[in-house]
């Protein structure tokens, strides 16, 4: 395996130098290999949630306000103003912004950007159905007015996942949001290599010198965003066996996700660090399809919810409970909206009894369930196998297909029928910042097919969410929440199966790691 490996290296670069009359210094070009959590194919970051697609994004792309590590918004591209009555949102772009092709950001990219994301994230078509005007008022300055208020603006703007809202030359963000868009440029700390980018095997990203850093320090993915190296090559090897091979043998420098079950192996290793650079952690879910039978049908959701145990899903997936929480709360345990109500079966080992039940009460007549199974992210591959198990004990018929992640990805955005190649259920993480507040929260608003994957019309949840948005105080915003807790649990808007920590290794020549919810490659210095 580690034989394979080397000759995968045989492409990457090494050292260049400069050859003349008179003899000059030799440069070595810093390159940092890293194995993400997956392979890379789908490159747009409006069209999908995939996280390798984000971060893929964070590299190439700015944004135009940022969060940092205490959850607070912080100009990144832009200086803001909000005005008295919570209507006008004032935005004046920073000097030196320049796009990968050598052309300025302006205003009307900006405004394209924000436009396009508005069509698919839930906080932006939250603003959008409040929004009276988004236009130019200067050659560096733009404007957002609103309707009424809407406190969570600069939030949905700031937020670094679920969709985030990346800056793009206006282009690029014309192409309709339901289409890629045709190149990677954008005016972030890395430029995206095209001609060496080989789909879910190989991405490269090289400094853009032309980039001014923020002010401010680096927090998250706010302040300087310095990149410190020449390069920074992200490599795929599915194995988890092979990646550790080639972190211990110095062949790769960064390994996102160490499977805990093998960490033992790291710790302790001259040269090695390892530890869990998400504190806040991530939960698992299972979203299921609203639009075709027999999810369509809410108690037969509701069987599939009785059948499954947040305990066997963790074991499967993690192992060791230190790596893992059984939690209730849809937003998240040690979160401000931490509430449990409806997710007593989940949290206490599931009821096959119940389910069964309440399967032949809603007249489940044997409709296959095409569950997706991905094979290739360690992360993913144990929960589609323990929740076939405990819906095939409950009476479902279940078909479950393999294929890898970045497949899932792509298929899950179809309606077709589950029998003509579309789905009923597939599963996936997120990192705790995206789901601990209703309106982070992808996955809530039901707005049928401008509603994430799954698609579900939900007046009710969209009415709690506009409650949401209009509480000011905290105590006012739990109660909603807490509310928005039981209607999932009831209506199954998807089956949250708890909280886990992935630890993460790398090589010691590495300095500048930071902490934050996925990682980022500004900042960061290699030696040697």
């Amino acid at each position: 395996m580690t034989a394979t490996w080397s000759g995968l290296r045989s492409g990457f670069a090494a050292a260049t130098a400069l050859t003349m009359t008179t003899a000059l210094p030799v440069f070595a070009e810093t390159t940092i290999t890293a194995v993400m959590h997956s392979g890379l194919r789908v490159l747009d970051p409006v069209i999908t949630t995939a996280h390798i697609t984000r971060d893929n994004a964070f590299m190439i792309f700015d944004t135009l306000v940022a969060m940092d590590a205490d959850f607070v918004v912080q100009p990144q591209m832009a200086s803001f103003e909000v005005s008295e009555d919570g209507l006008t949102y004032s935005f004046a772009l920073r000097d030196g912004l320049m796009f990968h092709d050598g052309a300025p950001v302006t205003p009307a990219d900006c405004i394209a950007s924000i436009k396009r994301w508005m069509q698919r994230d839930g906080g932006g078509q939250m603003i959008k159905a409040r929004m009276e005007s988004l236009e130019a008022t200067g050659d560096m300055s733009f404007e957002l007015k609103l309707s009424e208020p809407f406190p969570y603006t600069l939030e949905a703007m700031a937020k670094p996942s679920g969709l985030a809202l990346f800056m793009m030359p206006e282009r690029l963000a014309a192409t309709p949001a339901n289409e890629p868009i045709p190149e990677m440029i954008g005016s972030g700390p890395f430029k995206f290599v095209q001609d060496e980018f080989q789909p879910g095997v190989k991405v490269v990203y090289e400094k853009f010198d032309d980039y001014v850093p923020a002010e401010g320090p680096q927090s998250w993915f706010s302040g300087a965003k310095e990149v410190k190296v020449d390069r920074v090559e992200w490599v795929t090897m599915p194995d988890a066996q092979t990646s550790l091979n080639a972190l211990m043998n110095g062949e790769i420098d960064f390994l996102e996700q160490v499977p805990v079950d093998l960490l033992p192996l790291l710790e302790g290793m001259p040269g090695l660090q390892t530890d869990v650079l998400s504190p806040l952690g991530n939960v698992t879910i299972g979203r299921m399809n609203f639009i075709h039978p027999p999810f369509d049908n809410p108690m037969i959701r509701q069987a599939a919810k009785l059948a499954l145990s947040q305990e066997d899903v963790l074991t499967a997936l993690i192992g060791n409970p230190d790596y893992f929480d059984v939690c209730g709360a849809i937003f998240g345990c040690g979160t401000p909206f931490e509430f449990s109500d409806g997710s007593e079966s989940l949290t206490s080992g599931g009821d096959i009894e119940a389910a069964r039940a309440l399967l032949d009460e809603a007249g489940y007549d044997g409709t296959p369930i095409v569950l997706m199974q991905p094979t290739d992210v360690v992360t993913l591959t144990a929960q589609p196998i323990v929740a076939a198990q405990a819906l095939r004990e409950a009476g479902f018929n279940v078909d479950m297909q393999p294929m890898d992640w970045q497949t899932l990805v792509t298929r899950r955005a179809s309606q077709a029928d589950p029998a003509e190649g579309g789905w009923n259920i597939f599963f996936t993480n997120w990192i705790v910042p995206e789901v601990s507040n209703p309106l982070a929260n992808i996955m809530l608003p039901g707005r049928g097919d401008a509603a994430w994957f799954g698609w579900p019309q939900d007046e009710e949840i969209n009415g709690l969410l506009d409650q949401f948005a209009a509480a000011s105080e905290l105590a006012d915003q739990q109660a909603v929440a807490q509310q928005i807790q039981a209607h999932v649990m009831e209506n199954v808007n998807y089956i949250h199966l708890g909280q886990y920590y992935n630890p993460s290794a790398w090589s010691e020549s590495l300095t500048g790691i930071e902490e934050a919810p996925f990682p980022v490659f500004w900042g960061v210095e290699k030696e040697g």
